[in-house]
């Protein structure tokens, strides 16, 4: 059941460790932005001809000698070059906040989504919290705020039972409305799944869906291993802070 996020919210301090944890995270992030050009954003996809803007692939030597025939000492943004267009990525965070996620483990979470919220500000984020009931924290309409984002999961009871089946049901609904080429989920869970309908059934109508396995105190490393395969994705997973950026790093490469 979708629950409304402000009558889940607990009045907690902020929880300024998991707020540096989140910084020390991005900081080891090396997830490729796409780059702006006019309503496209340069990177891994279609070549196309443009004028250059200080980030040349190559030179497209046809185009440019006709802009010579009519300015004979062009500028340098006159020059025509051959470079890489892509789509802005949809992106849904699916974070565990059930009881099996209590304490470090919990904080990891949030923190590791925070950190990517803030990498992935260009792109179309939706985050959805679950445990035997799920809440949207963002929608993937507008812009996200990672501080308020990590300060809701941090916010937000940890506890119940497992439903892994409810938040990709759902994630797959929030992904199909967007318009975005590249479109995948990615599950933060320890995948201890002992409420609802088996998860299974729920991954073959997301796009894709990559999972980071939390593996510090109980976890279920098979059905994790499941779920990336069913889902056309990859499987990572962490132990400590340390392990989470190297594992973000190799699910969401090109």
């Amino acid at each position: 059941m979708q629950r409304d996020l402000a009558e889940l919210l607990e009045d907690v301090p902020i929880d300024r460790t998991a707020h540096r944890a989140a910084r020390d995270i991005a900081a080891r992030l090396a997830i490729r932005r796409p780059r702006r050009l006019d309503d496209a954003a340069r990177g891994t996809g279609t070549a196309i001809s443009a004028r250059y803007r200080g980030d040349a692939d190559e030179l497209d030597v046809d185009r440019t000698l006709e802009v010579l025939v009519e300015q004979p000492r062009p500028a340098a943004e006159d020059l025509i070059v051959r470079t890489q267009v892509r789509t802005r990525r949809a992106v849904a965070l699916l974070v565990d906040v059930s009881g099996s996620m209590k304490g470090d483990k919990v904080a990891m979470a949030a923190a590791t989504v925070g950190a990517l919220a803030a990498e992935l500000a260009r792109e179309e984020v939706s985050v959805i919290a679950f445990w035997k009931d799920c809440a949207v924290l963002a929608d993937g309409q507008g812009a996200v705020s990672p501080t308020r984002i990590l300060d809701d999961l941090l916010r937000l009871p940890t506890q119940g039972l497992t439903n892994v089946h409810g938040p990709l049901e759902l994630a797959a609904k929030v992904l199909a409305r967007s318009s975005a080429r590249n479109r995948s989920a990615l599950l933060l869970s320890d995948c201890v799944h002992n409420a609802g309908p088996d998860p299974r059934l729920a991954v073959r109508a997301l796009p894709r869906l990559h999972v980071l396995l939390q593996r510090d105190g109980e976890h279920d490393a098979w059905l994790a291993g499941e779920l990336a395969r069913l889902g056309r994705g990859r499987l990572a997973s962490a132990s400590t802070a340390l392990d989470i950026a190297p594992a973000l790093n190799r699910l969401l490469r090109p």
